[in-house]
């Protein structure tokens, strides 16, 4: 591969006032930031914003696009007649209609209580309801495309029904073709399209909202020793670069598409660390970013082996920290305390970008 020039805002501020020429406003967010890191694989230089489109020509293609959509806005997701602003971070829940959710939460495979939780969530803030019916966990095996729609459809039916915006997530055709019937409007892949010959075909015709997580390996055996021969998060940004080409040949609209890292997916807790760490870098592929690192296994890791059901201090944690990357959707279980924490950084920010 030839080599590639990489960016990565930083230097964040608490406001532009006062820096004219000296911040860029990042995907039309609430972060403006004051240097770039310009990455490639033989090393790192920080240069900061004023002055830097000076430098683009000699700094090549790869550069110019990548600067372009680190500050251009991102357009509102169109889920239907829902309309969600991209402008701020917004909390997509979890509901897992599962009998083997890593988290707990998986309601048991009971439909009227996954149907509860979901009109719960939404009522509480979430912005959309992402609904799945067969468990990713590491080691978990496929469940036939059968099963995963009697879980999921009178789920998905009732509370699009409601007027909740819902997202399904799968990686199997059919059960994407059942769950749009159903009222789904937005797609959660989180095999980017690559599992089903057939899902590029229906997210195409659909012409809805699609998400692509980059994953490595498949969920069986992912965990298993997760290898990367480059910096873990250009390997993820190359991946998702070419899946964002793959998806607009299929018919996607590029406008339609939002990109994950998949924390979890493939990855140590190392790896899981870089990308937060990291994650700005990836709005110069243009597309918004969902992040979930709710309960994951990493919070454990990092606090004395806490059992999945006392993580969520470790989970908002994760939450603020994309936030303050300009994440656009946090995929999470615990929505209230996650939107208070959110709203509570929200009022930093906007008494920051309030003139006195």
């Amino acid at each position: 591969m030839a080599a590639r020039t990489y960016l990565r805002p930083t230097g964040f501020v608490d406001a532009p006032f006062g820096h004219d020429g000296k911040v860029a406003r990042l995907a039309g967010g609430l972060l403006w930031f004051a240097a770039v890191e310009i990455v490639r694989d033989d090393g790192v230089e920080l240069v900061p914003v004023d002055g830097f489109e000076a430098r683009l020509d000699s700094l090549g293609e790869d550069a110019r696009v990548a600067w372009t959509n680190l500050t251009t806005s991102r357009a509102p997701l169109r889920l239907g007649e829902r309309v969600i602003r991209l402008d701020q971070p917004q909390v997509a829940a979890i509901l897992n209609v599962t009998p083997d959710s890593f988290s707990g939460d998986g309601q048991g495979g009971d439909v009227e209580a996954a149907i509860e939780a979901g009109f719960a969530m939404a009522a509480a803030g979430a912005a959309l309801i992402d609904v799945g019916g067969e468990s990713t966990r590491p080691g978990s095996q496929t469940v036939w495309e059968g099963d995963e729609i009697a879980r999921i459809e009178p789920v998905v039916r009732r509370l699009a029904g409601g007027g909740t915006a819902v997202s399904v997530d799968t990686r199997k055709a059919a059960v994407m073709e059942a769950a749009l019937a159903a009222g789904a409007r937005m797609i959660n892949d989180v095999s980017a399209l690559t599992f089903d010959p057939r899902a590029a075909e229906v997210a195409a015709a659909a012409r809805c909202p699609v998400v692509l997580m980059h994953h490595k390996g498949d969920p069986a055996t992912m965990q298993d020793d997760p290898r990367y021969d480059r910096p873990v998060l250009l390997e993820i940004y190359d991946w998702l670069e070419a899946r964002i080409a793959a998806a607009i040949e299929a018919g996607v609209d590029r406008a339609n598409i939002l990109v994950d890292p998949g924390f979890g997916f493939g990855k140590t807790v190392q790896h899981n660390l870089a990308i937060m760490n990291g994650l700005a870098m990836l709005h110069g592929l243009g597309c918004p970013i969902m992040l979930g690192a709710s309960r994951k296994r990493t919070i454990g890791a990092l606090s004395n082996a806490a059992p999945v059901d006392q993580r969520l201090a470790g989970s908002i944690a994760f939450a603020l920290k994309a936030a303050e990357q300009g994440a656009q959707l946090l995929r999470v279980h615990d929505v209230p305390a996650t939107l208070q924490a959110l709203r509570v950084w929200r009022g930093m920010r906007d008494a920051a970008l309030t003139p006195a």
